[in-house]
């Protein structure tokens, strides 16, 4: 689930989704077989990404994305 909050558009919110998910596939050797929780730590504004499906949108995600489960799988 993304919050409104954090990306106001439908379709940009699904974007997020897709990057997560497909990040979440490249660290699913590094954690255990569960439900895991990703927690965006910013806003994904219309105003900076213009497009869903803009590139810079989906390299920004991508990053804070991989950032996050990296600092996971180093806690565990």
């Amino acid at each position: 689930m993304v919050p409104k909050r954090w990306a106001k558009r439908a379709v940009t919110r699904n974007a997020i989704k897709r990057q997560i998910y497909t990040v979440s596939d490249d660290f699913s050797q590094q954690y255990p077989l569960a439900a895991y929780v990703v927690r965006l730590r910013r806003e994904f504004s219309r105003k900076e990404f213009v497009s869903a499906s803009s590139e810079q949108l989906k390299l920004a995600v991508r990053a804070e994305v991989q950032a996050l489960l990296q600092a996971g799988a180093q806690a565990v």
